[in-house]
C-alpha cells in the first residue's frame, strides 16, 4: 500500500519538472527538429532496481538512417545514461535475467534479428538463435532464467529450422514473385501475409536450442499485435499466448483473439479464456495460481473498452478487476508482490498512471499529465516514459518516497532553443450538448493582437484521440510553427472521455461527430487571435475520411490535406484486411441492408462533385488497411471537377510515413501546399 501515497505525491512533484521542461527557447520548431530527435523508449528495471536499460534510436541526416542503440542509466541518477550496446545495425529490446548479471536482447548485426546474450555490463555478446526467419518481439525471459520465448515467421508445413530455411530460400530465389492466395487474411497492414505464419518459439539461453511450441497453420500471436501476447508460467514450466484459432478465413473478420497455454517443450494446447471478444496480454499472478488477460467485451468492435479478468487456473472461474469507473485499460503490471496490479489509461486528452488491489477495487490515478506509459516495477522503484504536445518522450523515474524525475535528456539542448508555447485546453458543446475537447497550439512568437491563420487537424481511428503526447508524424507544434493556430479536436470516437462517447461514432460517421467537429469550427473562428477568413483542414485515416466529407458540404477552408483518408466506404469495405472493423462501423457485411444504407448516407465519394477546396491527397502503396485506391479514387474526381489538387503517393510506405526521408518529403509537401492557399 505504500506505494499508493509515494505515488499520488509524485503526481505534485512531477508538476514541478514539467515546467522546467518546458522552459521556451526564441526560435521556431523545424522538420529536421522533428525528424533528428532522439527517440527513447522500453525501460527495463535490472531485478535489484538500480538499473534502467532502454532503446535509443538516433535519426542521421540528410542520409535519413535511424539506428538504435541499448544504453543504460542508474535509477538514482547517480550519473548519466551512457551506451550499453551499440553498433552499426539495430540492437534493442534488452531484458535482463533474474541473476542480474546477464541480459538479452535483439540484433540485426548479422542479418535477419537474433537474439543475444551479454553480461550485464554490454560485454561478452553471444548469439542465441540462428532463425532463417529472424527473431520478433516480445522477448521474454523466464523466471529460472533458463529460457528465452519470442516470435518467429514460420511455414506451417514446415516441422524444423531446415525446413523453414530451404523454403524461404525457395521463395526468395524464384524469379516469379506472386501472391499465392489460399486463405484470408491474406495481407495485413503493410505485409503480404500468405504463405507463413507468426510462432512462438521457446529457446535455451545455453546452447541456443530452438523450438516451435505453436506449429500449424495459425497465428500464434497475430502479425502486429506481438507486444505483451506471451508470458511464462512463474515455475518456468508454461507459456501463455495469444492466438485466434477458429475455422478457416474467420480470423479476418472476427476480434476472437484466445489465451493458450503450452508447456514450453511444446503439446497439446489449453484454451484459457471463453470470451468471444478479444482477449489479449496474459500475465501469471507470481503464485501462478491465475492468469490475467486484458479483455474486451463486445465481438467484432476493436473500439471496446479493456477490462482487466482473473482467469483461477484450477476452476476456471473468472472475475473482473474492477468496472468503475469507466476506465479503459492500455497497459498493465502485477507488482507488490502480486497484491496490486498498475496500468496506464487514457483520461480526458492525458494518458495516466493508475493502480488497483489485485483483489478488486476502485481504480485510483497515481500520476497524470502529459502521457505516460511502458510502466515498470521493481520493489519500491518504478521507471516509465512520458511525453507531452510540447517535448518528446524521456525515460522517468517513480521512487517510492514520492519523487518523480527524469532520467534521460536527450532533446534538452534542441527544445531549450525553441518556443513552443504551451497547448491550451478548451470545450465547446458538440452534438446533444456533450462536452467537446479540443486542444489550441499557438505559433511560436505569438502576438494577442495579431490574427493568425488556422489549421484544424482531424485525428484518426476513429476511436483514438489528440492527447498531451508527443507524435513523430502529426506534430502539432511543428504545424504551430508554420505561422498558425492549431486546433486539434476531440470528437465523437475519441477515446478517454467515457465509452459512451466512443461508441457514439459507430454507424454514425457523418452524423454526430461532424455536428461536433463544426462546433469546434465555430468556436476556433471566434478566438480573437484567429483569422476566420483563412482556415485549413487536414486529418489522416478517419481523419482523411472526416477531411472528405467536411469538403463535400461546405466551402468554408481555404486548404485541405488528406491522408490516406476513406473515400468510397463501400469499395473499402471488400479491400481493406481487418473487415470486422468495416462490418462494425457500417453495421453489417458489405452486402447487407445495414450495410448498404450507411453506404449511402455517409461516403464521401457521393458528394465529391460539390468539392471546391483545393486539396493534396496523400496515399501509400502499402497501405493494406486503407488501400491505395481510396487516395486514388478522389485524386482522380478532383481533376476531373477542375479542383486545386495535387497528390503524393509513396511507394514504400504503410498506413503511416516512417522512413526518414519520406517523412521529410512529406512535411516540405504538406506545408508548401497549405501556404500557398492559406
Amino acid at each position: 500500500m505504500m506505494i499508493h501515497k509515494a505515488l499520488l505525491a509524485a503526481v505534485i512533484v512531477f508538476a514541478g519538472d514539467v515546467c522546467v521542461m518546458e522552459a521556451q527557447g526564441t526560435r521556431a520548431m523545424t522538420i529536421g527538429d522533428l525528424l533528428t530527435s532522439v527517440r527513447v523508449g522500453d525501460p527495463q528495471l535490472s531485478p535489484d532496481g538500480k538499473t534502467v536499460t532502454f532503446t535509443r534510436t538516433v535519426t542521421t541526416m540528410p542520409a535519413g538512417s535511424r539506428n538504435a542503440d541499448i544504453w543504460a542509466v542508474p535509477s538514482d541518477r547517480s550519473s548519466p545514461a551512457k551506451a550499453l550496446i551499440e553498433g552499426p545495425k539495430s540492437d534493442n529490446t534488452a531484458r535482463f535475467l533474474p541473476d542480474g548479471k546477464h541480459l538479452v536482447f535483439l540484433s540485426s548485426r548479422s542479418g535477419a534479428p537474433q537474439a543475444y546474450l551479454a553480461d550485464a555490463d554490454g560485454k561478452n555478446v553471444k548469439v542465441i538463435t540462428s532463425l532463417s526467419g529472424g527473431v520478433q518481439a516480445p522477448l521474454i525471459v523466464s523466471p529460472d532464467g533458463k529460457l528465452i520465448a519470442f516470435v518467429s515467421d514460420a511455414y506451417p508445413a514446415c516441422a524444423d529450422e531446415a525446413c523453414n530455411k530451404k523454403t524461404r530460400d525457395a521463395e526468395e530465389t524464384d524469379p516469379v514473385k506472386v501472391h499465392p492466395l489460399t486463405r484470408l487474411p491474406f495481407r495485413h497492414w503493410d505485409e503480404w501475409w500468405t504463405t507463413v505464419r507468426h510462432h512462438v518459439f521457446v529457446a535455451e539461453i545455453a546452447g541456443g536450442k530452438t523450438h516451435d511450441v505453436t506449429p500449424g497453420d495459425f497465428d500464434s500471436p497475430p502479425h502486429n499485435y506481438e507486444d505483451g501476447a506471451i508470458a511464462f508460467s512463474p515455475d518456468s514450466k508454461e507459456l501463455a499466448f495469444v492466438s485466434k484459432r477458429g475455422e478457416k478465413d474467420t480470423e479476418m473478420w472476427t476480434t476472437d483473439h484466445n489465451v493458450w497455454t503450452v508447456a514450453v517443450g511444446g503439446g497439446p494446447i489449453t484454451k484459457i479464456t471463453d470470451n468471444l471478444a478479444a482477449d489479449f496480454q496474459p500475465v501469471y499472478a507470481p503464485d501462478g495460481k491465475s492468469i490475467v488477460v486484458r479483455a474486451q467485451r463486445r465481438p467484432g468492435f476493436e473500439g471496446d473498452r479493456w477490462y482487466l479478468d482473473v482467469y483461477d487456473r484450477t476452476t476456471h472461474a473468472k472475475r473482473t478487476v474492477f468496472t468503475t469507473p469507466d476506465l479503459s485499460v492500455d497497459d498493465y503490471r502485477i507488482i507488490n508482490e502480486g497484491k496490486m496490479i498498475v496500468f496506464t489509461g487514457a483520461e480526458k486528452a492525458t494518458a495516466n498512471i493508475y493502480v488497483v488491489p489485485f483483489g478488486g477495487g476502485v481504480p485510483k490515478k497515481l500520476a497524470s499529465g502529459g502521457a505516460l506509459g511502458e510502466v515498470q516495477y521493481v520493489g519500491g522503484v518504478g521507471v516509465a516514459t512520458r511525453s507531452t504536445l510540447t517535448s518528446p518522450p524521456e525515460i522517468v523515474r517513480v521512487n517510492d518516497d514520492g519523487t518523480i524525475q527524469s532520467l534521460t535528456t536527450d532533446n534538452a539542448t534542441w527544445l531549450a532553443a525553441v518556443d513552443r508555447p504551451a497547448p491550451v485546453s478548451m470545450t465547446v458543446a458538440g452534438a446533444l450538448g456533450a462536452p467537446v475537447q479540443y486542444w489550441v497550439v499557438k505559433p511560436p512568437q505569438f502576438d494577442p493582437k495579431k490574427r493568425y491563420p488556422v489549421m484544424f487537424l482531424i485525428h484518426g481511428g476513429p476511436q483514438g484521440d489528440w492527447h498531451d503526447g508527443w507524435s513523430n508524424r502529426w506534430n502539432p507544434q511543428l504545424w504551430a510553427a508554420q505561422g498558425w493556430v492549431v486546433i486539434a479536436p476531440n470528437p465523437r470516437g475519441s477515446t478517454g472521455f467515457g465509452q459512451k462517447f466512443v461508441d457514439e461514432i459507430s454507424r454514425d460517421w457523418c452524423g454526430k461527430v461532424m455536428t461536433d467537429l463544426n462546433a469546434v469550427f465555430a468556436a476556433g473562428a471566434k478566438l480573437p487571435f484567429v483569422d476566420s477568413t483563412h482556415m485549413g483542414i487536414a486529418g489522416a485515416s478517419y481523419g482523411g475520411y472526416a477531411v472528405d466529407w467536411i469538403i463535400g458540404h461546405t466551402n468554408r477552408f481555404k486548404v485541405a490535406v488528406t491522408h490516406d483518408g476513406v473515400f468510397n466506404l463501400e469499395s473499402m469495405s471488400l479491400a481493406t484486411e481487418e473487415l470486422w472493423f468495416s462490418d462494425w462501423e457500417a453495421g453489417g457485411a458489405p452486402w447487407t441492408p445495414a450495410a448498404r444504407a450507411s453506404y449511402a448516407k455517409c461516403s464521401p465519394h457521393l458528394s465529391v462533385n460539390k468539392i471546391k477546396t483545393p486539396t493534396l491527397v496523400i496515399t501509400n502503396q502499402q497501405d493494406f488497411r486503407v488501400p491505395v485506391d481510396q487516395g486514388l479514387q478522389l485524386f482522380t474526381s478532383l481533376r476531373r471537377l477542375g479542383v486545386p489538387s495535387e497528390g503524393l503517393v509513396f511507394e514504400n510506405e504503410g498506413h503511416w510515413v516512417l522512413n526518414a526521408l519520406d517523412s521529410k518529403r512529406w512535411h516540405e509537401t504538406v506545408f508548401a501546399w497549405v501556404k500557398k492557399y492559406l
